[in-house]
């Protein structure tokens, strides 16, 4: 591990953390594919599981008033969760070069429907009827690459969803994925002890992070910002496929 890997990680993690702060959601979408530049997929993935509890424990306590109606947020986050389990699966048996390849498909998707669906919209009754499926899809893409946003988020954001409802059950949803993505990384060998410890030492960045997310979000229009991260990715997911073709 040399001096600029460890220098790309924090930025990676810090990077998490300032979007979460001023989005309430997302910090996997920009640090687990700058930390896989750094460490690999599965280790990334396994710090952030336990930097997703982390923060995600707090959101959805600090939130918990404002949950909807509980049989959508319980289907949404439960099929996460077993998602995110089999998931696990997947990233302890592929190969580097797939899991590489895998991500950069992935965040590349997610930049194209941000892009080609901006104003996409899903009704809330059509919305809790598919919560089960849709928590599933995004909960195995959780546990084998790291990132349920391209599905997750775009999928509660189409539902246009109050800031609050929607923090608060992403919050949930990422809650109910780590705390049964970690055993699972654990039984499989992908979370250690020392990428448990690397975790806590993360958390620093990630949390110091998020204050400054939450005052840029009240100076630069949300349009703005969010150009600059899809432009990132775009970088990211570049650097991801070039590593795994080579």
């Amino acid at each position: 591990m040399t001096a600029a890997d460890l220098i790309l990680a924090a930025f990676g993690i810090a990077l998490g953390g300032f979007l979460k702060g001023a989005t309430g959601a997302g910090a996997p979408v920009v640090g687990v594919p700058i930390l896989a530049l750094a460490f690999g997929v599965p280790k990334a993935v396994a710090i952030f599981s336990v930097l997703n509890l982390f923060s995600n424990t707090w959101q959805a306590w600090a939130y918990r008033g404002s949950l909807g109606r509980m049989r959508f947020v319980a289907a949404f986050a439960i099929a996460g969760a077993l998602g995110a389990a089999a998931g696990s699966v997947l990233l302890a048996s592929l190969s580097t070069d797939m899991l590489m390849g895998g991500l950069a498909t992935v965040v590349f998707l997610y930049i194209g429907l941000r892009l080609a669906r901006p104003d996409w919209q899903i009704g809330r009754a059509r919305g809790e009827a598919i919560a089960g499926p849709v928590g599933f899809v995004a909960g195995l893409m959780q546990g084998a690459g790291g990132i349920s946003a391209p599905v997750s988020v775009t999928f509660l954001n189409a539902m246009r969803l109050e800031r609050s409802e929607f923090v608060a059950t992403i919050s949930v949803f990422f809650f109910m994925m780590s705390a049964l993505q970690i055993p699972s990384l654990a039984a499989l060998g992908v979370l250690t002890w020392d990428r448990a410890g690397l975790a806590l030492v993360a958390a620093i960045p990630l949390f110091g992070a998020m204050p400054l997310g939450e005052m840029a979000a009240r100076r630069v229009s949300k349009a703005t910002f969010d150009k600059m991260i899809l432009l990132l990715l775009v970088v990211v997911a570049l650097r991801l496929g070039y590593s795994a073709l080579t």
